[in-house]
């Protein structure tokens, strides 16, 4: 078996279940076993956290059952756990008030290819591939249009755009590829807005002067998926502290918010336009700190999936 090969994963949310769910795709029987352990364990957790459920023991016992790495759960019908432990849990705080303690993914091992692979939980994994403390890792899409891509009078439409828009000079990492898990940046708007004829697209933004309802947290996201072009009249507003997003949406008359069906836009009276851009799990690499073991696992996690891409060159 090879040398081991370091991967940076979420502690915890879809963007942890999507890379959970590739792993199990690619690592066999033994690796299925594991993400599915997680992710019941941590959707657990979730509910317990927002008092949707009552946990029996107290958060240190369920810590310290959900980590016995000493379980063969995880090993295949043959028994052969070909170098796989874990899973282990640790604890961080909430942001809820009071800051309560909840349990999250901190690490576990399985085998890609023949190769092992250690997770590591971290908060933010695109950052530890930036510092180059790992050549692998697995984050939103979202954070790296918010952090490293450069933003240009036109936008970044799909996955496939985002390398061309990082600067080679600000960091190493590159998309190597998306995983499929979509929810959508959707233009959203009231039917009064939209002149007759018109589509609620990326021309609609085009020619539309006024406020422009978003999270604060994406303005940088939208400025890039919409152009700077396109915003040359539009000035960000903000839903008040609270309040839901598609309400507020639907005070302004214009607004960008993910959606997965459309159906809350709707219930506000919201008409759907286009999907702007995934906000999607992707896998990043960093390519100083590539490897012949790391390059296998990157090659076989990357492999079938529909929104691959080739990584673009420095």
């Amino acid at each position: 078996m090879s040398e081991s090969v370091a991967v940076a994963v979420p502690r915890k949310g879809r963007p942890l279940e999507a890379a959970l769910e590739r792993f199990a795709a690619v690592g066999g029987e033994a690796a299925a076993r594991l993400a599915d352990e997680v992710s019941t364990t941590l959707r657990y957790e979730k509910a317990v956290t927002k008092d949707e459920a009552t946990a029996e023991r107290g958060i240190y016992e369920r810590l310290a059952a959900y980590s016995d790495t000493t379980v063969a759960a995880t090993a295949d019908t043959n028994g052969d756990t070909r170098g796989i432990r874990g899973p282990e849990y640790t604890l961080v705080r909430d942001d809820r008030d009071g800051h309560p303690r909840r349990i999250v993914f901190d690490s576990a091992t399985l085998v890609v290819d023949d190769t092992p692979v250690r997770l590591v939980g971290r908060e933010e994994p695109f950052r530890a591939l930036r510092t180059h403390e790992f050549a692998l890792g697995f984050d939103s899409a979202d954070l790296v249009l918010e952090e490293v891509v450069t933003l240009s009078p036109t936008g970044v439409e799909s996955i496939a755009d985002v390398n061309e828009r990082i600067d080679p000079r600000d960091t190493d990492v590159r998309v190597a590829t998306g995983l499929g898990d979509t929810v959508y940046h959707t233009l959203l708007a009231t039917p009064a807005e939209i002149p007759p004829g018109t589509s609620l697209d990326r021309s609609f933004v085009a020619d539309y002067a006024g406020d422009l309802c978003i999270s604060p947290r994406y303005e940088r996201l939208v400025e890039a998926v919409l152009g700077t072009d396109a915003l040359s009249d539009v000035t960000f507003c903000y839903p008040e502290a609270g309040r839901e997003e598609e309400a507020a949406i639907a005070d302004t008359g214009v607004g960008v918010y993910l959606t997965v069906t459309g159906n809350t836009a709707r219930e506000h009276g919201l008409v759907v336009g286009e999907k702007l851009f995934p906000s999607e799990t992707v896998l990043l690499e960093n390519e100083v700190e590539t490897t012949a073991a790391s390059e296998r696992v990157r090659a076989a996690l990357a492999d079938g999936v529909e929104t691959a891409i080739e990584a673009t060159p420095n």
